[in-house]
């Protein structure tokens, strides 16, 4: 009977590299990258727009990235059509139609997969594995801001 490990980084890098390269499998079916999911995401989740700036925080905070990186992806989006300025506003960004059009259907292909991934795997655990790693993210996020 295999041992099951203790979460460390090595167990909790696996699921995150394995769980990634499934996303990004759907990802590719619409030629969107990794950041650039994360970009709609954020503005999704905002509601209709948001600023520029805030989402280049979100973006760098969340992903770990530069600046530079973050607005690169801002601009492959509005490139792409995904991405609009807000009428009548220089400092926000919303989605376009074509950018709202992906990022449901995105949502859709990752709610089937979470689904087919946790399917079967007790709250209890899930609970308790959430709250470890919010509290790992935490901690981590303490010593990168040199806490």
């Amino acid at each position: 009977m295999p041992v099951t490990p203790t979460v460390n980084g090595q167990v909790i890098g696996q699921a995150h590299y394995a769980t990634r390269a499934v996303l990004e499998r759907l990802l590719a079916t619409t030629g969107t990258t990794f950041h650039q999911s994360v970009a709609l995401n954020v503005i999704a989740d905002t509601g209709e727009s948001i600023e520029r700036g805030r989402l280049v925080d979100r973006m760098t905070g969340t992903l770990k990235i530069d600046a530079e990186a973050a607005e690169a992806t801002v601009a492959e989006l509005s490139a792409a059509g995904l991405l609009e300025e807000v009428p009548g506003s220089t400092a926000r960004v919303g989605l376009t139609p074509a950018g709202r059009d992906r990022q449901h259907a995105h949502r859709a292909g990752i709610a089937d997969i979470t689904a087919r991934l946790y399917a079967d795997l007790p709250a209890e655990d899930l609970a308790a594995a959430g709250r470890v790693l919010t509290e790992v993210t935490a901690r981590a996020n303490a010593v990168l801001a040199g806490a």
